[in-house]
This record gives structure tokens, C-alpha cells and sequence, in this order.
């Protein structure tokens, strides 16, 4: 038997997954089928005489999937890149692109986000090129930029500007000639009330010149909207309609009709002047401009995290080559650069400070608003703001490699991938326009039989054409993942993919690790007990005395509450470290001792007295050093990790979300115990090795919960990497920070709840568009078809369903952006 594991490509749903298992299962000699969705991969168990790799390949490929050799097999070498898309109008225009690059040979992801109007490929080189990629989409009709092209946030956003000035423009344009061409053909209509109106258009009286002036009227608007009418068009010759070919189509249905009218005119009957509908497609196009510049202007808003964060980088540094100093472009600093930055001024990049003292305010990165401390050795962050002194720093890291740039980097990452919840909606905006397509003729077809008039037959069908939306359907889901991560960005969450913001929303537990994640990482001086005859004082002057030349942890825990408490300790003599035990020394003539109760039996000090409250001390968690003079017992110091202060109420907070709470720790039990009591946290796994926190991960999944991680070194990797989510703390490992999906910035683990809240947040709002995009379209399409006038209502006009087009997609993007309110 032979196991093999290979990656799946042109899987888009579970389905697909379970439809791949069926059709190998049936193949002889298959002994095991497990297809993964969610990794794209499948492993078998497989008899090779029975049946080769090319029976099985060949079967995939006949369903319409394709299977790659897995990495551990022959790692096939892997392109990624992301790209901008140039000339997506609606839903429909993404799923095309992503449709035909995933058939591309060597195409094995392919995600088009019609929302953030990027594309994410990964490919291999050897068989696929990127220009081949960029020509398979050019064909369609699009462009694709290469990202390093308009990475640049200024130009990425002088092009954004400029795309909105000209549609601004082009709607400016048609609503200056739509409106005086819907007056011009409503007055006449209106009997209840005296409007006026230049004599020489009385439709009655000059019916040819009223006619001519509406036409032209509308030639504007057709010239406004005449990319409605290329792109349409040549979509719906290559049998892949967009939403432009149903406006195109619409429209023109509504003018061919109107210039056959001018035509009747012109043969002698005036009364074709009642069979103009210039003045439909002239309002159809002006409102379906707006909608564009209003979702064009919506976008822009939901996108405003990243271009805030790009914001902070400055565009110039003051580089220091041979004692001089020279400003060039930031783009073209490299590592051991010298660079001076003056106080108000913004650190270019990361790097190490070689000279000056100043304070850095890093609440960009941090959350916190206190400026600061930086001198020689010390690291500075690019973006951050230099407060006061004049520094000179060495570049560490630079262009892609800063701080900041990972952040952006993330964050981008995040809006570009598509949550699981889309997948839906993407398939639906596949075949959404063709269907539209055959509703709108069909209703005409029924209508027309049925013994209606040509002019009826017209307002059905252009009606239906118009009033569909796929863009609502397409935006539903993106616009409210680009707010969520971008706001959750603002707050120090940063989130890195769309999946993992909706995954957040239903966990169920969180487990957090204990040392520096719920506690501080740092022992801190808990209580001071002096023996008979000492006093706190006496005691802890000694303690610090002798941790003066100790490099141990608790040392620092000691000397820090002296300086706390004022008291300065004497420098000890003979200083020696007991391995296992403790330190000795001599002070101020005096013999010491610190450590735990085997140096004092070593030396044979009675510590009688308090061992009651050592035991005490120790049973709840604390680190107990016990100290004698001269050979006799002064007294205990007890030191224990401190809880964080934000600990307590980041978890009672998750209670308040009817989350459970679990500490995970290597610790012994009493300290985990003592931890997870003042933490308000019931249940923990206590003396765990780093390998066994994956499998206590594992354990509570088989219990059915729905885990979030939280930790922050490297011995948490496999258990974030385990859990549904993983949270890592900002400051923790650059491995735990890697494996997680979630990183908190300010390191303040309440921010785990407000995450979990921000999903929470972004799930409804998603849940609310994709609810109203499908209603207003099962409504609508219905409606602008005559099933109103079925029942004795009225027949919806083109105007109305075309006003209601624009605003479902303005409405969706609008109600994303309530995100940005999230606090």
C-alpha cells in the first residue's frame, strides 16, 4: 500500500470535496479517501498495482479538478502574487476573471475580490508565466497591475482620485442633459398642474421637433455612459454578460424603440410621439452613474485604514554619509544606513539608536499614549513619532521589512481573501446575469403573448433588465471585511484573513497561556515577613544588599521594591551563588544568607517560626526566599509573576460573551491555581510540556468547543496553530506571531474580547447585506417583471428600478461602514 499527499486546485465549495471522495472511492485498489476542503489537499491510501497516479489524476481531471503533488512529495515551486483589477464593474465581472484564470494550466488559486478590486494568484512558474496570466484577463476585457506598480500609496491613490473625478465628470455631464430631457418629456403629461413649457415643443403641435430635441438630449447621457455600452456589449458577444450588457441592453431597447417612433413620425403619424422613451434611458444611465460615484466614494471610505497607516510613514530621511547630511526618498534607504531624525519628526524606518537621547511616541503601534524613553542601543520603530532630542539611528529593517510594513501588509492580506460565508454569493453572481437575461425575455415573451402592447412588452423588459443587482450581492461580504480589519487595524487587532474574522465569531472558549500573556512575565515583591526582632525594612535592605551582584529573576523582583520603598542596599562581599539554593555573601560585616529551605538546613538555621506561613505563601503560588544574619533566621521575601492589570476584566468580559475561560501553562499546579483564582479563570491544565498543548487544544475540540488560543512564546506555536484561532500577544515571539491568526498590537489581552466582539459585529452586518442583496433581488426582479400588474397593481417604471439598482449597492457599502463606529 502506498500513501500519497496531493493538493486539489478548482475546488470552490465542501461539496466539491465530498463530489472528489465519491469518484475516487470508486476507483480499484483505493483503500482510503480523505479530501480537505479548507487545506486544498487529498491523502490516500492507495494499491499501486492496482491503480497508478495517472488513473487517479485522470479521474480528478474528468470532474473538472485537477491534483498537484503535495510539498512533501515534490514540491512543485509556488508563485504568489497579487494584482489590481482595472475595469470590474459588478460581482459578475469577478467571478468571470476568476472563473478563466483557474482554468489557466498551472493556475492553482485563483481569488478575484470585486469589493477591495484585487486579484490573488498562485501559480507555478514553470508551467504558467505572469504576462500569460495578465493577456488571459486582457482578453476578457480587464487589466491586471502588478501590485508593486501601485503599492506606492500616493500613486495608488492619485489613480483611485483620478477615477473618481472622471466618473464625477461623466455623471455631471448626463445630469445636465437628463434633467431638462426628463422635464421636457414629463410636463406634458402632468394635467393637474400648469408647468411650464417652451411652445415650439408641444408634442402635439411640433411632434418631429420634440422628438429631435429629446434624442439629442440623450445623446450626452449615451456618451456618458458609453462604457456601459463597449464593455457590455463585447461581454455579451463572448456569451459572458456583465451588469454593464444589461444596462447596455436596456437602454438600447428603450432609444432603438424611441428613433423607430421619430421614424413613424417622420412617415406622417404624430402619434408615435407617445412612444418616446428617450427620457428612460437618459435617467436610467444618470442614476446609474450616481450609484457608481456614490459606491466609488463608499469604497474609498471603507478602505481608509490602510491608507492611515500609510500615511504615518514620512516620504523623506536625513541620511549622514561621512558627516554629512543628505535627504533622499525613503524608498531608497538600505540597512546600515546613518540617519538623523530631529524632534517633531517621524522615524523613517526600524533600527537601533547610536547616538542621542530622546522619547518616541509609538501609540501608533502600541495604544499607548506615554512617550517612550530611547538612548543608545535602544530600537526605534519606523512611523513613530520623535518627541524631543535629536537622534542618530542605524536602519535594521526597510521597505517591506518595517513594522509598519508588515502591519499594512496583514491588513491588505485580510481585506483581499474572501470569508468562507462569500462563497455563496460568488456562485450566485456567476450565473446571475444570464439568468436575469432569460427572466427579462421571457416576462416580454409572456406579456406579448398575452396580449399586451409593444410599449407594455418594452417596460417589462428593460425594467427587469435594470432593476437586477449582482454588485450587492458582490460587495455584501468584502466591503464589511475590509472595515471590519481595517477598524480592527485602528484598534491594535490586526486580523489576517477574512475566513479567521468569521471563524472568531462562534468560539466558544478561549484558553490562554499564563506567563506573560495573563501575568506580566516579571516577578514582583509579593510580602515581607520579619522574623521576631527584625523589621519589613530590615529585611528587604538585606534581601537587596545581597541581590546587588545576582543575576537571577527574582533578584530584579527584590531590588525593584527597594527602590520602590527608597531603600538603598549595601555592596555585599564574598558574594557566591549556591546552584539549586540560593546566594550568600557578606554585608557590612554581616554574614548572609537568601534562598530557599535547603540552604537553611545547609547551614543549619532554625526557620521554625514561619514556616506556617511559608507553607501558606507557597501554597499559593509564590516564590519564598528565606533569609538569615549571622546565622540566624531574619525573616521571608516572597515574590510571585504578577497578574496583568487588564486580566481580570478581559476575562470577566468574556464570561459577559458566554465564553469560557482556560488557563494552559507548564507551570506546577499551585501557581496556575493561584493565577487563575485572582484571574476569575475555573478551569486549568496545569504542568503541560510544549508539545502537550496542542493535544489539550485537541481534547477541548473533541468536547465540541470552538477554541481561541492566546499566548505569546514559542512554546505556544503548536497550540495556536491548533486551535480555531489563534491569538498571539504583540510583544510575544516572532514564531507564536507567525502561527497565530490574530495579533494584538498593545499586547492587553483585553483587546481578545473586543476581537471576539469586532467579528461578532462584522458576521452581522455581512448576514444584514447578503439578506437584503438576495431580498431586493428575489423581490425585485419579480416585480419589474408585471407580477404587481398580474394581481390589479401597478407596473413598476424603469426610472424607479433603476434608481432602486443604484441605491441597493450605495446601501450595502453605507451599512459596512457603520463598522467604522466599532469602539
Amino acid at each position: 500500500m502506498k500513501e500519497k499527499s496531493m493538493g486539489i486546485t478548482g475546488m470552490s465549495c465542501a461539496a466539491c470535496a465530498v463530489r472528489i471522495e465519491k469518484v475516487l472511492k470508486k476507483l480499484p485498489g483505493i483503500q482510503n479517501v480523505n479530501v480537505n476542503f479548507p487545506m486544498e489537499k487529498v491523502n490516500l491510501v492507495f494499491d499501486e498495482n492496482t491503480v497508478n497516479f495517472d488513473e487517479i489524476t485522470a479521474s480528478v481531471d474528468k470532474i473538472g479538478y485537477g491534483l498537484v503533488s503535495d510539498a512533501s512529495d515534490e514540491e512543485p515551486d509556488v508563485s504568489d502574487q497579487v494584482y489590481s483589477v482595472q475595469g470590474m464593474t459588478c460581482a459578475s465581472c469577478a467571478a468571470r476573471i476568476e472563473k478563466n484564470l483557474a482554468k489557466l494550466d498551472g493556475m492553482s488559486k485563483a481569488e478575484v475580490n470585486y469589493g477591495t478590486e484585487k486579484a490573488e494568484v498562485k501559480f507555478n512558474p514553470k508551467v504558467l508565466r505572469p504576462f500569460q496570466i495578465r493577456e488571459a484577463v486582457k482578453k476578457l476585457g480587464y487589466e491586471l497591475l502588478e501590485e508593486d506598480a501601485v503599492s506606492d500609496v500616493d500613486e495608488d491613490q492619485k489613480r483611485k482620485e483620478k477615477e473618481f473625478k472622471t466618473l464625477r465628470g461623466k455623471l455631471l455631464l448626463s445630469a445636465f442633459f437628463t434633467a431638462p430631457l426628463f422635464y421636457f418629456a414629463m410636463a406634458p403629461m402632468i394635467s393637474f398642474i400648469k408647468l411650464p413649457f417652451p411652445a415650439i415643443l408641444n408634442p402635439m403641435q411640433n411632434p418631429l421637433v420634440y422628438a429631435l430635441t429629446l434624442f439629442f438630449l440623450t445623446i450626452p447621457a449615451v456618451v456618458a455612459g458609453w462604457r456601459f455600452y463597449t464593455v457590455g456589449l463585447s461581454s455579451l458577444f463572448r456569451l459572458s454578460p456583465n451588469m454593464d450588457s444589461l444596462i447596455a441592453v436596456g437602454t438600447l431597447a428603450a432609444i432603438i424603440y424611441s428613433l423607430v417612433s421619430i421614424f413613424q413620425i417622420i412617415m406622417g403619424n404624430a402619434a408615435a410621439v407617445e412612444q418616446l422613451y428617450f427620457e428612460t434611458a437618459g435617467m436610467i444611465i444618470t442614476l446609474i452613474l450616481l450609484g457608481k460615484t456614490l459606491e466609488m466614494y463608499s469604497k474609498g471610505k471603507a478602505s481608509q485604514a490602510i491608507k492611515k497607516l500609510m500615511k504615518l510613514a514620512p516620504g523623506k530621511a536625513s541620511i549622514v554619509i561621512d558627516g554629512v547630511e543628505k535627504e533622499i526618498p525613503v524608498k531608497e534607504l538600505a540597512r546600515g544606513d546613518l540617519i538623523r531624525v530631529k524632534p517633531g519628526e517621524r522615524i523613517p524606518v526600524d533600527g537601533t539608536v547610536v547616538e542621542g537621547i530622546t522619547s518616541c511616541d509609538e501609540a501608533m503601534l502600541t495604544g499607548e499614549s506615554i512617550p517612550v524613553e530611547k538612548t543608545a542601543g535602544d530600537k526605534v520603530i519606523g512611523a513613530t513619532l520623535n518627541k524631543h532630542g535629536t537622534i542618530l539611528f542605524k536602519a535594521e529593517k526597510v521597505g517591506r521589512e518595517t513594522a509598519l510594513a508588515q502591519i499594512i501588509k496583514l491588513v491588505e492580506d485580510a481585506q483581499n481573501s474572501k470569508a468562507p460565508i462569500a462563497r455563496l454569493a460568488d456562485i450566485v453572481a456567476g450565473y446571475f446575469i444570464p439568468a436575469v437575461m432569460g427572466i427579462a425575455l421571457i416576462s416580454a415573451l409572456a406579456w406579448f403573448f398575452a396580449g399586451q402592447s409593444i410599449d407594455f412588452v418594452l417596460t417589462v423588459f428593460t425594467t427587469v433588465l435594470v432593476i437586477a443587482c449582482p454588485c450587492a450581492l458582490g460587495l455584501a461580504t468584502p466591503t464589511a471585511i475590509m472595515v471590519g480589519t481595517g477598524r480592527g487595524a485602528e484598534l491594535g487587532l490586526l486580523v489576517k484573513s477574512g475566513p479567521v474574522l468569521e471563524s472568531t465569531h462562534d468560539i466558544t472558549t478561549v484558553v490562554f497561556d499564563k506567563t506573560g500573556t495573563i501575568t506580566t512575565g516579571q516577578p514582583r515583591v509579593k510580602r515581607i515577613v520579619p522574623a521576631m526582632g527584625y523589621t519589613e525594612a530590615a529585611v528587604l535592605k538585606a534581601a537587596a544588599s545581597l541581590e546587588k551582584n545576582s543575576e537571577h529573576p527574582l533578584s530584579e523582583a527584590v531590588m525593584n521594591r527597594a527602590l520602590e520603598t527608597g531603600i538603598a542596599g549595601d555592596l555585599p562581599e564574598n558574594f557566591n551563588a549556591v546552584p539549586g539554593m540560593g546566594i550568600e555573601g557578606r554585608v557590612g560585616g554581616q554574614d548572609m544568607l537568601l534562598g530557599n529551605k535547603k540552604l537553611m538546613d545547609l547551614h543549619g538555621v532554625d526557620a521554625s517560626e514561619l514556616l506556617d506561613d511559608a507553607s501558606k505563601l507557597s501554597s499559593s503560588g509564590h516564590t519564598v526566599l528565606f533569609l538569615a544574619i549571622n546565622g540566624a533566621f531574619a525573616g521571608l521575601v516572597s515574590c510571585a509573576d504578577t497578574l496583568k492589570e487588564t486580566a481580570r476584566a478581559a476575562v470577566e468580559e468574556l464570561d459577559s460573551l458566554k465564553i469560557k475561560t482556560v488557563m494552559l501553562t507548564g507551570d506546577n499546579r499551585k501557581a496556575a491555581l493561584a493565577i487563575a483564582n485572582e484571574a476569575g479563570i475555573t478551569e486549568v491544565f496545569a504542568d503541560v510540556l510544549p508539545e502537550g498543548k496542542a493535544d489539550v487544544i485537541k481534547s477541548l475540540q473533541e468536547r465540541g468547543e470552538k477554541t481561541a488560543m492566546v499566548g505569546d512564546g514559542i512554546n505556544d506555536a503548536p497550540a495556536l496553530a491548533q486551535a480555531e484561532v489563534g491569538i498571539a500577544i504583540g510583544t510575544g515571539t516572532d514564531v507564536a506571531i507567525e502561527s497565530a491568526d490574530v495579533v494584538l498590537k498593545r499586547s492587553d489581552i483585553l483587546d481578545v474580547p473586543k476581537a471576539i466582539r469586532l467579528s461578532r459585529k462584522t458576521m452581522r452586518i455581512i448576514k444584514q447585506n447578503l439578506f437584503w442583496a438576495f431580498g431586493y433581488n428575489v423581490l425585485g426582479i419579480p416585480i419589474a417583471a408585471g407580477l404587481l400588474f398580474a394581481f390589479g397593481g401597478p407596473l413598476l417604471n424603469p426610472v424607479f428600478a433603476a434608481l432602486a439598482m443604484s441605491m441597493s449597492s450605495v446601501s450595502v457599502v453605507s451599512n459596512a461602514l457603520r463598522l467604522k463606529r466599532f469602539k
